[in-house]
């Protein structure tokens, strides 16, 4: 199924370069370590940013995501406090200030790990209906026995967050973080959409982008410093350690918190909102699914 899908996206690819049509998408160079079969076709052409990402990473999400996920569940929670000095939880603080809750609502915790989030969400209104997704079965795990240890019931789903499996208007909130960057992030915004009821909420927190050449620079040069020395702590196993120099060009080649809030627009959101934390590297967004919309979004299948 994946080399049909990868096929019949290498033709959407042709297709694109056939009549060199942006589709309103801010378009990329990408950078050097693309796989040596991409190298004539990315290096020499500007494409539209979505494909980029998916043309140079879909390897690294269709096969090696899994293995890295495997590997880093039982410590992800301290290696990111270890690696933010700190500021892990004040990170989650400042997601969760933009999320209002009322009793009994419905909120779905897309790509949620290890249910920081979704605990966050009880602690804050313990009558919430809780539902967790992702596609790491070790990362749930782990969330699991976090719920349980303090009382708290949170439902989960394995599986593709591209294709989330519920109703249309279903959720009062979704809620994303620390992922985006693995994910063909359109799609999944369109899902979202989908699944929330009208004047329900969309809440993102991730890693993004600084627009500031200096601060990106910095940033970049520490992660690199905290990816080798979380791996030597916490003796990483070869998928992670494989991955290190893939969780930066997907960083280098994401969005800043502007170009987000713009691509939840375009996606047709409403009241679109985002705060850059430390200098852009970090960004909150909320956004509102507008109230009229009762029909579903279609969402076409891949081809």
């Amino acid at each position: 199924m994946h080399s049909l899908q990868a096929s019949a996206r290498r033709m959407d690819c042709d297709r694109w370069f056939s009549t060199n049509t942006l589709d309103g998408i801010t378009p990329v160079r990408p950078f050097n370590r693309t796989p040596p079969h991409l190298d004539t076709m990315l290096n020499h052409t500007e494409i539209p940013r979505e494909l980029a990402r998916e043309l140079r990473f879909s390897h690294f999400w269709n096969s090696q995501l899994d293995l890295v996920f495997a590997d880093v569940a039982p410590y992800y929670d301290q290696a990111n406090q270890v690696a933010s000095l700190g500021l892990w939880n004040w990170f989650l603080r400042q997601h969760l200030d933009l999320v209002e809750t009322q009793p009994g609502q419905r909120a779905l915790d897309v790509c949620a790990g290890t249910n920081a989030v979704g605990i966050a969400l009880l602690k804050k209104e313990p009558s919430l209906k809780v539902h967790a997704m992702d596609r790491s079965t070790a990362m749930q795990e782990v969330g699991r026995r976090r719920a349980k240890a303090l009382g708290f019931r949170i439902s989960s789903t394995i599986g593709d967050v591209h294709k989330l499996p519920f109703p249309d208007n279903h959720f009062d909130i979704v809620t994303l973080q620390w992922a985006s960057r693995h994910l063909r992030i359109e799609e999944v915004l369109k899902e979202v959409r989908r699944v929330l009821k009208p004047g329900g909420h969309f809440h993102h927190c991730d890693m993004l982008r600084p627009n500031n050449p200096r601060v990106a620079k910095i940033y970049f040069g520490y992660l690199r410093f905290c990816l080798n020395l979380t791996a030597k702590v916490f003796r990483s196993k070869a998928p992670t350690l494989g991955c290190r120099d893939y969780f930066l060009d997907a960083l280098e080649m994401f969005y800043s918190a502007g170009e987000f809030s713009q691509l939840c627009e375009r996606n047709h959101f409403i009241q679109v909102k985002h705060k850059s934390l430390l200098g852009g590297m970090v960004g909150v967004h909320c956004a509102a699914k507008p109230v009229e919309c009762s029909e579903p979004l279609t969402v076409q299948p891949n081809p």
